[in-house]
């Protein structure tokens, strides 16, 4: 009798990448309205890539510290998407320099809410913060660490704003701490890419540049007359646009001085004029939560500069598409999700030329960007795009075309090749139910 040849056993195919994600974001909740407090474009990150993930088949858990001791444990936000509260025994909001002393509160709330690693192949930390906890976890579950920093204690310290304090030598030394420990660092820019080597040391081969997108759906060209009528600003307006947490770091004043800068070069478009500034105070901004309102009526724009507090994204889109032009005057920006939102409106972009906005915007193109804080410079340059309304047309059009390149669905698949490099780095196996050891 002939017998069949004997044939290795074949594994079973297992995807590249994880099928499980803990992303974390510890010190503000995709739940909280952006632009104010410490909500911003971190929180519209997390909740837009962790959408796109779950719509490639990655299941996404957002772990974030419940502020509330009533926090349901579990607040689904689609298919495949779940936050989760970590509950620290300590309730009630902390502002980011108050957390720190509750790292080890949450790393153990973290690991006790999800003992065994509760399926996951991955951990993905936002924030140094976030990053503190990500990396006990992460050594503890034997699973990789991808880190995201936003923010960089060593770049903000180079453009500090005028009453804003350094940040401490500590968060310098957390935030090398999760450089070192994280299989991968995730970069908006190439100049983020480089910022993470030059000023922590950071393996270029671990460094990958995935730029964000934007909602397409949501931020869109609408009818300028209709949203302006719903908003209540009148036809003939001429609308500059402030959105963002009103703070030193985000430079909202230096919108008001050259708004008074500008009248004063062209008294004829007072009546005419809106200056708009749409956030809530946030960071150094709520030590003086008024100042930005007596900082106008001491410049005499009182009469053209109004105050709105922060609106859901889908209203937000009409103030974009109601706006000539929407100003960014950061001192520092990893990237500017509210320039490509609003290049997405067709609304084009006047924004200081900083960090990530020289690739959110692409000057001559789809804005202006602007070097410097001077006011009277910015009142030039605001001026004279007011009074062209044939180039503010042509950088619409320019801005829409930009904006067309940013899409949530292309970082997440970006995002998620990074995973898969990750999870099948040296340092781990790529075989389920074998993790290795560092």
């Amino acid at each position: 009798m002939t017998r069949e040849p004997v044939r290795p056993l074949r594994p079973a195919r297992r995807p590249r990448g994880p099928r499980r994600v803990a992303m974390l974001s510890v010190h503000t909740s995709p739940l909280d309205q952006p632009g104010t407090g410490d909500a911003g474009g971190l929180n519209v990150y997390v909740v837009e890539l962790s959408r796109r993930l779950a719509a490639l088949g990655i299941e996404v858990d957002i772990l974030t510290r419940a502020v509330q001791e009533d926090a349901p444990p579990v607040v689904r936000l689609g298919d495949g998407v779940a936050v989760r509260h970590l509950s620290t025994g300590s309730s009630g909001p902390l502002t980011k320099e108050e957390l720190p002393g509750q790292l080890c509160a949450l790393s153990a709330a973290l690991i006790s809410a999800a003992p065994e690693g509760a399926g996951y192949d991955l951990v993905h930390s936002h924030y140094w913060l976030s990053g503190q906890v990500g990396w006990v976890a992460a050594e503890h579950w034997g699973v990789p660490l991808v880190h995201t920093m936003h923010t960089m204690a060593r770049v903000k310290n180079l453009s500090l704003g005028p009453g804003e304090l350094p940040e401490p030598r500590s968060r310098e030394v957390g935030e090398a701490q999760v450089v070192g420990a994280a299989e991968r660092l995730l970069a908006n820019t190439g100049e983020e890419a480089e910022q993470l080597v030059e000023l922590y040391g950071a393996d270029p081969g671990r460094v990958a540049v995935v730029a964000p997108g934007v909602d397409l759906e949501t931020f869109h060209p609408r009818p300028r007359a209709a949203v302006r009528a719903r908003l209540g600003l009148p036809a003939d307006a001429l609308v500059l646009l402030f959105v963002g947490r009103v703070q030193p770091l985000k430079a909202p004043d230096v919108l008001v001085r050259a708004t008074a800068e500008l009248l004063t070069a062209y008294p004829a478009l007072r009546s005419r004029l809106r200056t708009v500034v749409c956030g809530g105070p946030s960071g150094a901004g709520l030590a003086e939560p008024g100042a930005l309102e007596r900082l106008a009526d001491e410049l005499g724009v009182a009469d053209v500069v109004s105050f709105q507090p922060p609106v859901p994204r889908r209203e937000l889109a009409d103030w974009y598409a109601a706006a000539d032009l929407t100003v960014i005057p950061s001192r520092s920006e990893s990237f500017g999700l509210v320039a490509i939102e609003s290049q997405a409106c067709g609304t084009p972009v006047v924004a200081a030329r900083v960090g990530g906005l020289r690739t959110a915007v692409a000057d001559g193109s789809s804005g202006v960007l602007v070097d410097g804080h001077d006011p009277q410079r910015w009142g030039r340059v605001l001026g004279e795009l007011l009074l062209d309304p044939h180039r503010r047309l042509a950088l619409g059009d320019g801005a829409l075309r930009h904006a067309a390149g940013f899409s949530w669905t292309r970082t997440a698949e970006q995002v998620a090749e990074v995973y898969a490099d990750a999870v099948t780095s040296a340092r781990f196996s790529a075989v389920p139910g074998l993790r290795a050891v560092r």
